[in-house]
């Protein structure tokens, strides 16, 4: 018989979720952040979604929120015209970055040094996160609301997006935009693959992973509804997505075969991530709830305990 997806639901939040990211492993395992239009950041452990502590600082709804990979830094955007650096082990608030419009996208550069931020006045900026009084750099005026933002692995190249249907490429040694990728729809959800060579960009019924090196689609995936964001495994076994439908669909990479769907939450999905070692990804809604899910069924791992060990598969709800 096969195992049932029996999803951990991490309570907290008491409005949607509109943004979550993974940190890489610790020494401590993983950690994983979520932004809510309650305007209260939450760290959780990435294994068992165990909270860790509340971000208390924003006057208004978090749109984006995100870990450095050794997860001792986070940043969010939020609706109160500010990006806010934290130190994740305290909770204590580094630095705000004043801006003129509602924030909502945040990334670091791998090195931490700087941060990439994206407005709904159309503007995406590049701030310096030991300078929070200095001049930001103007990087890029879209044509429309910034939605999402991500940084290269080797911190050269900045990529947006709008609702214009294009991702744009800046890159940061020249200070000029380099490339536009064309899409079919506006691009939702940005994510980097782990090892930093593919960027999975959804926009609308498709999930389209482009080579970074060559900035070209490498695969592409048709989805049955419209989906909000799409999320990579690791070891690129698989992509997940997540939308419009209330439900998480799961493909291989490498054959495109769907492998499961399900119904995931009671509303519209907004953001899906895997942890960096696979085990798990996690979903945001917009009926306020996170929720982790086991990438393999039925294995022994975090709050999961494999069937025939005398459980059921999972503990439903983490504390």
């Amino acid at each position: 018989m096969s195992s049932r997806q029996v999803p951990l639901t991490c309570p907290g939040h008491t409005r949607p979720v509109v943004d979550v990211a993974f940190s890489g492993l610790t020494k401590y395992g993983s950690f994983l952040i979520s932004a809510s239009k309650d305007g209260q950041p939450m760290l959780r452990a990435g294994d068992t979604g165990d909270w860790v502590g509340t971000f208390e600082g924003h006057k208004g709804a978090v749109w984006s929120a995100t870990l450095t990979e050794d997860a001792t830094r986070a940043a969010t955007g939020a609706a109160d015209f500010s990006a806010k650096l934290w130190e994740a082990v305290t909770g204590s608030n580094l630095a705000t970055f004043a801006h003129p419009h509602i924030v909502k996208a945040v990334a670091f550069t791998n090195d931490k040094t700087r941060l990439v931020t994206g407005c709904q006045n159309k503007q995406v900026f590049l701030c310096t996160c030991e300078r929070p009084d200095a001049d930001k750099q103007l990087l890029k005026t879209h044509k429309s609301m910034v939605k999402r933002v991500c940084c290269s692995a080797d911190d050269n190249l900045v990529f947006s997006t709008s609702e214009e249907s294009c991702i744009s490429v800046w890159d940061l040694r020249g200070n000029q935009e380099v490339y536009s990728l064309p899409t079919s729809n506006a691009v939702t959800s940005l994510e980097l693959s782990r090892d930093g060579s593919l960027l999975t960009a959804c926009h609308d019924k498709t999930v389209t992973v482009y080579a970074v090196a060559s900035l070209q689609p490498a695969k592409q995936f048709s989805m049955p509804s419209k989906m909000y964001s799409a999320t990579l495994h690791p070891m690129k076994e698989a992509i997940v997505a997540g939308g419009e439908d209330l439900q998480i669909y799961k493909f291989d990479f490498n054959t495109g075969e769907q492998l499961e769907n399900y119904k995931g939450h009671f509303g519209p999905i907004h953001a899906v991530r895997y942890s960096p070692d696979g085990e798990v990804y996690g979903s945001g809604s917009e009926d306020g709830t996170l929720r982790l899910w086991q990438h393999t069924v039925g294995k022994t791992y975090g709050l999961w305990l494999a069937e025939g060990l005398g459980q059921d598969t999972a503990s439903t709800t983490s504390s």
